[in-house]
């Protein structure tokens, strides 16, 4: 008889049973803390301000001490209480390099919740957003999406132009990704970095106009809206896209005849919200542009005549 048949897996190595079994007896010894769900029912259950200051503050004293002693084990709960306080208009900041840590960690839930702690309570103003530029850059390059995803979420919301200019190069590698959801958070990311650093425009540009030819809906809408950013702050790039009028002409007659992704359809009419984009868009491409004009000359009249006012989406 085997070990396998005594429900032993060999791949489950010694180092590996260490690791649990120090989890655990670590959870043992460390008392459970607060639930984020009884903490906000504490916080509801009172009746005045003064109720809940002293719910909060109470709170707000556990964590500190358990920051203080280094409990990696509770952590991740005792940032997303945190944050829920942080939500409610309390100062939470000193749970910035906890975040920090959590993102560090290999395991995504404790990622999950530093870089959303990281977004919450860090901005470009505080010099404690240096040190997540390189954990940003190593989660760049994880391969599993997610992570990826979190990272591109995170960069976008608090990037400062340094950071920015640091990590540009791996947010345009990200947007020629075959995964089509990290190309979408990798064009929204630029989108935000343009923003705040209009200079980086040009690296992004051979990878945007690829995002036109996108099979997939959420792809093809965040390259409208990057490529409209990009118009609007640039001759030199308004005029090096002009050349994308018959492509955004010939998406939006298949919204409009055969229905570009009917599971995005809204009240019977197909896809709102990327025709809203492409008709913004082509607005600014035909602007003194007689040849551009033209061109949208027959698929403009065709939204305006399907166009049915008794239907409103939104």
């Amino acid at each position: 008889m085997n070990s396998s048949d005594h429900g032993f897996n060999p791949a489950f190595n010694m180092a590996s049973l260490k690791q649990v079994v120090n989890d655990v007896v670590e959870r043992v010894r460390t008392p459970t803390p607060m639930r984020l769900r009884d903490l906000i029912r504490q916080i509801r259950a009172a009746r005045t301000a003064a109720e809940e200051r002293a719910v909060i503050n109470k709170e707000c004293a556990y964590i500190r001490s358990t920051f203080r002693e280094e409990d990696s084990v509770w952590r991740c709960r005792n940032i997303a209480k945190l944050l829920y306080i942080h939500m409610l208009g309390y100062k939470a900041h000193f749970g910035q390099l906890e975040c920090l840590k959590l993102i560090a960690s290999s395991r995504f839930t404790d990622k999950r919740i530093g870089y959303l702690g990281a977004m919450l309570l860090l901005d470009e103003r505080q010099d404690v957003h240096l040190l997540i530029t390189n954990s940003l850059k190593n989660d760049l390059n994880s391969s599993v999406q997610f992570v990826v995803g979190l990272a591109l979420c995170t960069l976008g919301a608090i990037a400062s132009p340094e950071m920015s200019r640091d990590l540009a190069s791996e947010v345009e590698r990200l947007m020629k990704s075959p995964n089509a959801y990290v190309r979408k958070k990798a064009a929204l990311c630029a989108y935000r970095i343009i923003l705040k650093v209009p200079d980086l425009m040009e690296i992004f540009l051979p990878a945007t106009r690829s995002l036109l030819s996108e099979k997939n809906h959420g792809v093809l809408i965040t390259g409208v809206t990057l490529i409209t950013e990009m118009c609007e702050n640039s001759v030199d790039t308004l005029q090096h896209f002009k050349k994308i009028v018959p492509n955004l002409v010939r998406i939006l007659k298949n919204l409009i005849m055969a229905g570009y992704s009917p599971e995005h359809d809204v009240s019977g009419v197909s896809d709102p919200f990327l025709q809203v984009k492409i008709l913004r868009l082509l607005r600014i491409l035909g602007r003194n542009d007689v040849e551009a004009s033209e061109a949208m000359n027959d698929i403009l009249a065709q939204v305006a005549t399907n166009t049915e006012t008794s239907k409103n989406v939104g």
